[in-house]
């Protein structure tokens, strides 16, 4: 570590680990050579025997902290850390009761934008939608051969999706038998027809979105999927699949659906082709914990 380019602030305290016992060992490290350095404690098997934790710092003064950042090999807005994308795709691709909820909530919020023909609702529905997270962890798996990661984001999805569309449609039959929504408010609804008549932008858009969300969560800049969000019609595409089911609007209903595989497909293959070109460092094929490896 004393010689590693792009650390400083090292910190040795031999013995003061009791469980398991050992040394504790800290450092400020540039962006740039952490996956470095998680690869060679790796190899040492610091991981088995210890553990491994990741502070992102805020802010940092010093000409220290300065003169590692010039050292650094390459650029801190190229750094990927693999470990931190599996962690934090492994998290937010997992099948929970609190991803159902979100699931069924954006859902509603779609519907009731299509019911109702507001485009602010229907915005506000994508933001909600947690479903990015499989889709990256699916990305992720496919680029690094983990099957298991694979699995585990299509099965979020898969029953993300059915229960948020059956529980949309269930409310739905609500509003058709009191009278709250009709087939008529959903037949003069505007501005809504880009939700059921994919084409060709729709699978660009998929892409385009897909790419720039893989990118952010390569280089941590979280603020960029917020546009991401809402950019795809995933959402709403499954708010309107339900609403249509339920009024006989089958056309609408099949062309939501359509419109729903080809924005799952593109943003899939966009982040799989960027994680392709951002490279690859060799990991540990276990699954980091949000303890082992934190941010």
């Amino acid at each position: 570590m004393r010689g590693q380019r792009g650390a400083t602030n090292l910190v040795v305290l031999p013995g003061a680990a009791r469980e398991p016992g050992g040394d504790l060992i800290q450092a400020d490290l540039a962006r740039e050579c952490v996956q470095q350095v998680l690869s060679g404690l790796r190899e040492l098997g610091v991981d088995r025997r210890g553990s491994i934790s990741l502070h992102a710092v805020d802010m940092a003064i010093g000409d220290g902290v300065r003169r590692a950042e010039r050292t650094a090999p390459g650029d801190a807005a190229d750094a990927v850390i693999w470990e931190e994308v599996i962690s934090s795709t492994g998290e937010d691709s997992t099948l929970t009761w609190t991803f159902m909820a979100f699931m069924v909530l954006a859902c509603l919020l779609a519907a009731i934008g299509v019911a109702t023909n507001s485009p602010i609702t229907i915005v506000g529905a994508m933001v909600v939608g947690p479903e990015f997270g499989p889709l990256a962890g699916i990305a992720v798996g496919l680029r690094l051969r983990r099957m298991d990661a694979v699995r585990r984001g299509i099965i979020a999805l898969a029953a993300g999706f059915a229960g948020a569309i059956a529980a949309t449609a269930a409310v739905a039959l609500l509003w058709r038998a009191s009278g709250l929504v009709n087939a008529g408010d959903l037949a003069h609804s505007t501005g809504t027809e880009y939700i059921y008549q994919p084409g060709w932008f729709s699978l660009i858009t998929a892409l385009v979105a897909g790419a720039a969300g893989m990118l952010s969560l390569t280089s941590a800049r979280s603020a960029v999927l917020v546009g991401v969000f809402i950019s795809v019609t995933t959402i709403p595409a499954a708010g309107n699949l339900a609403l249509a089911l339920v009024f006989g609007r089958f056309h609408d209903a099949a062309g939501s659906a359509l419109q729903l595989v080809i924005n799952l497909t593109g943003i899939v293959a966009a982040g799989y082709l960027v994680l392709l070109a951002r490279g690859h460092s060799r990991v540990s094929a276990d699954r980091p914990s949000r303890y082992d490896t934190t941010s």
